[in-house]
């Protein structure tokens, strides 16, 4: 008998003996069965069924670029040879599997429309019967490490091909273990969208167009000169390069592959582009102009800009590094020349799943198309999607390429005609940007609220930090006695796990890791892996962990939570958008300003000392939770017996309420020398406490870090953009209170009104309107009049209005024509012959010309 004989013999018995003891898994992953589970969190308590792995399957690797060809191999379940594996993904798509030589399953992930968790089921009967369940994660290709895509070489070259300059063969690479094969094959494929903008007609598609080479050695690098494309091929203008195994025949769904990037096809585009591409291009810039007069406008749902770069950096809940244009790779700004970071606002708007993208100088202010072709630009598709995707304009990227993307190579990038695209695509400013609250819970546990009140609780159980019933936004924490490094406990404790959840989200808990030098993060009790991607779309919620020790996680709402492991501790800190004001609750208080009622128990009662220890401690525990509403995970018999079947706030637990000194203590010296300034109670109390400067270093940093952030999030005021006069120019692109603007006039022009403007605390600019107004030549007479009109002018008067004015009446030999000028600065309380403003004016106009 064969080795695989043998193991299907066992595998048959195996299954058939769980059946019979009716302990099977098979169509029951995520139940909690009689005697044993099915339930991701039997593995840590040891309580799975006997057929868990074979059922409720793991992979590897569990995530890949949206385009598919991902081959990923089913963990601990057992097949055969013969087995004949059909995988299906999203109750939709099926693709074709394989067992190896060493009886493992594979995968090959498809080509979606959607980023996110989906769920899969694997048939050994060739489509048969489905009864394995996993879950695969479909990655945005500008999210995706690079290792795991084709690189096209000098982009710039593949994406300017067929314009002035630009030519000759073009090269690209792969990692050759991406696709198992000798001989590969090089496919272009297309991305178009068909059907009307926000109708039910309206589709997106991938198709296979051509190959550029067939049984090429899979050596990872392939070079070609383009050839233009002729009809219907060149029509599509966004696409990329697909590598795969040349078994395979052309254009074959969903095989294992490599794919580049999707980019602006000019390399195979018509001959009328090589022709002219500048020409070429303004036609399409035109025809892309006049299909935006008819779509719907989506700028006015977008949210606004942050002012400056430090509150979009702090924003964490709303707004996220723009991967294209991210100060910590190098500032690489290839759409935005002049800005050093881009942000985009994570959730797209609410109607038009538009996106907003915000971008900033090295000075860290906004950067703005009207005064850079670099500036901050809204998105009629956003960029990274929206849920439910699939359909235009929700599909992740691609949507974004036709509607933004592509647009701007016609107008910006292919011609210069950037002045269409910026009509279309203007910056927003931020004079309506609200900033976001922001309290934090730190330490062993200290608590500052969203309106800035700050004291300690030291309670153990699990409790609510915030709830906001209108808002259906929920965050709560446990919190664990502190255990000093000999293995004692300590009269204090400190937070240890924060569960949350928004409306019907997912709920998400993140926990100190055992050991506790990481955080965990689990989605429905599911421990979640950011070891191959750091960001992960959700159900109602996205999570960002870009290392074991940070992790951010972002509701629909704006609300976003950040964890920070320092120290052993977990320091949180909950950010919140204006609509929440005065609908939180909660140990971080009601946020509305005002300081007095942010310590307010569950049942309504007001604890107005906040030197009051005992009071504070009372105040905590009335925040403790029900089982009934808890979000926490119980998975160890620690958690059960402490926490799940144990009070949710443990009275007996009495912590330690002031510092205990001790003169001869010599950790006392240490902690005076690390713990100075504000917030220095707060270290000093955790040092003594916990006996570790590590502790007591963390708090002090999380405290000084949460200054940085409410001071980051100060509020500044905008004056908006101001526009240089017509035939002037002006000098200055900052417009937050204080920031001064010059403006002057061109040759041949005098400029009336104010030199400079200065943004006032009042959001409005100072000094008066200024003009250009163009010098008095080639005249045979020049006659000028002086009129200086007020309010109480008779009604015959034909110039009515306020203020003075000085009106010129230039002759020539034909006829008289007036040029009004603005009226002077000061108005005089009875008018003078000639009033000084007029006076100053003529002297300026003999000094100017010669009379």
């Amino acid at each position: 008998m064969g080795r695989a004989s043998y193991l299907a013999v066992i595998f048959i018995c195996f299954v058939s003996s769980s059946r019979i003891s009716g302990q099977s898994c098979e169509g029951k992953c995520g139940g909690k069965l009689e005697s044993c589970s099915c339930h991701a969190t039997c593995v840590s308590l040891d309580n799975c069924c006997a057929d868990y792995g074979e059922y409720c399957v793991d992979v590897t690797p569990y995530s890949g670029s949206i385009f598919g060809g991902t081959d990923f191999v089913v963990l601990k379940a057992t097949f055969n040879e013969s087995s004949q594996i059909i995988c299906w993904f999203n109750d939709e798509i099926k693709t074709v599997g394989y067992v190896d030589t060493d009886s493992r399953g594979h995968c090959i992930s498809p080509l979606l429309y959607e980023t996110g968790l989906v769920p899969f089921q694997i048939s050994t009967d060739n489509g048969t019967t489905f009864s394995r369940h996993g879950a695969w994660l479909s990655v945005h290709p500008g999210k995706l490490d690079p290792s795991f895509k084709a690189t096209i070489i000098n982009a710039t070259q593949w994406q300017y091909y067929g314009t002035p300059k630009v030519g000759g063969p073009l090269d690209m690479t792969w990692n050759t273990s991406q696709v198992r094969a000798e001989k590969v094959n090089i496919e272009l494929w297309g991305y178009m969208e068909k059907g009307d903008p926000y109708s039910e007609s309206w589709q997106g598609k991938w198709e296979y167009l051509y190959s550029l080479g067939r049984d090429q050695p899979n050596s990872g690098a392939f070079r070609f000169v383009p050839k233009t494309a002729g009809k219907p091929f060149s029509d599509w203008e966004v696409g990329c390069l697909r590598i795969s195994p040349s078994t395979h025949p052309d254009g074959a769904w969903n095989v294992q592959a490599v794919w580049t990037e999707d980019h602006a096809l000019a390399w195979h585009l018509e001959d009328k582009f090589r022709q002219d591409s500048a020409v070429w291009a303004l036609d399409k810039c035109k025809a892309w102009d006049q299909l935006e007069e008819t779509l719907p406008d989506f700028l006015s749902e977008i949210i606004d800009c942050p002012c400056t770069l430090a509150q979009a950096r702090a924003d964490t809940g709303r707004f996220h590094t723009d991967y294209g244009c991210d100060m910590e790779k190098g500032s690489v700004c290839t759409y935005h020349p002049g800005s050093v970071h881009c942000v985009r606002a994570i959730q797209a708007s609410p109607k038009f799943a538009a996106g907003q993208q915000c971008c900033y100088d090295h000075t860290g202010a906004q950067v703005l198309t009207d005064d850079s072709i670099g500036g901050s630009t809204p998105d009629r598709a956003h960029d990274w999607g929206s849920p439910p995707f699939v359909k235009p304009p929700r599909v992740p990227g691609f949507s974004h390429w036709l509607y933004d993307v592509l647009s701007f190579y016609y107008c910006c990038l292919w011609s210069d005609n950037c002045h269409y695209y910026f009509k279309r695509r203007p910056s927003s400013d931020c004079r309506t940007y609200q900033v976001p609250k922001a309290g934090v819970v730190f330490g062993d546990p200290h608590f500052i609220t969203f309106d800035g009140v700050s004291y300690s609780f030291n309670g153990k159980g699990e409790y609510t930090i915030m709830v906001s019933e209108s808002k259906e936004l929920t965050i709560q924490g446990r919190t664990e006695p502190v255990i000093l490094t000999n293995g004692s406990m300590v009269k204090a404790t400190k937070l240890s796990a924060v569960a949350m959840r928004e409306g019907t989200s997912d709920i998400i808990e993140v926990r100190l890791g055992n050991p506790q030098d990481h955080l965990q993060v689990l989605q429905n009790q599911t421990s979640l892996s950011f070891s191959e991607q750091s960001w992960m779309d959700l159900k109602g919620v996205f999570v960002f962990s870009p290392n074991p020790t940070n992790v951010t996680v972002m509701f629909p709402s704006g609300a976003g939570v950040e964890l920070r492991l320092r120290g052993g501790t977990m320091t949180t800190t909950v950010l919140l958008p204006e609509v929440f004001k005065d609908f939180t609750r909660g140990l971080l208080g009601k946020m509305n300003g005002d300081p007095k009622d942010d310590l307010v128990t569950s049942d309504g009662q007001t604890e107005s000392d906040q030197g009051n220890a005992e009071g504070l401690f009372n105040f905590g525990a009335s925040w403790a939770i029900l089982n009934e509403s808890t979000l926490f995970t119980y998975d160890s018999e620690h958690l059960l017996n402490s926490y799940l079947h144990a009070p949710k706030h443990h009275a007996s637990f009495r912590p330690v309420f002031s510092i205990p000194e001790d003169p001869n203590d010599p950790l006392g010296s240490q902690a005076s020398e690390l713990c100075s300034g504000e917030g220095s109670l707060y270290c000093r109390y955790d040092t003594l406490m916990a006996r570790s400067l590590e502790m007591g270093n963390a708090t002090r940093v999380s405290f000084q870090s949460h200054r940085s952030v409410v001071e980051d999030l100060e509020p500044v005021v905008s004056c908006g953009w101001l526009s240089p006069p017509t035939n002037g120019k002006k000098e200055g692109t900052r417009y937050l209170q204080g920031a001064v603007v010059k403006l002057s006039c061109d040759s041949g022009y005098v400029l009336w009104g104010s030199e400079e403007h200065t943004c006032l605390g009042t959001g409005q600019w100072s000094g008066e309107t200024t003009t250009c107004v163009s010098r008095i030549s080639s005249v045979s007479k020049v006659f000028i009049k002086i009129i200086v009109q007020k309010n109480r002018s008779p009604p015959r008067d034909p110039l009515r209005g306020s203020g003075s004015s000085c009106i010129l009446w230039r002759s020539t030999t034909k006829k008289m024509n007036p040029i009004l000028l603005p009226p002077p600065t000061i108005q005089e309380s009875v008018p003078p012959p000639v009033s000084p403003q007029c006076a100053a004016l003529l002297a300026a106009l003999w000094d100017l010309y010669s009379w």
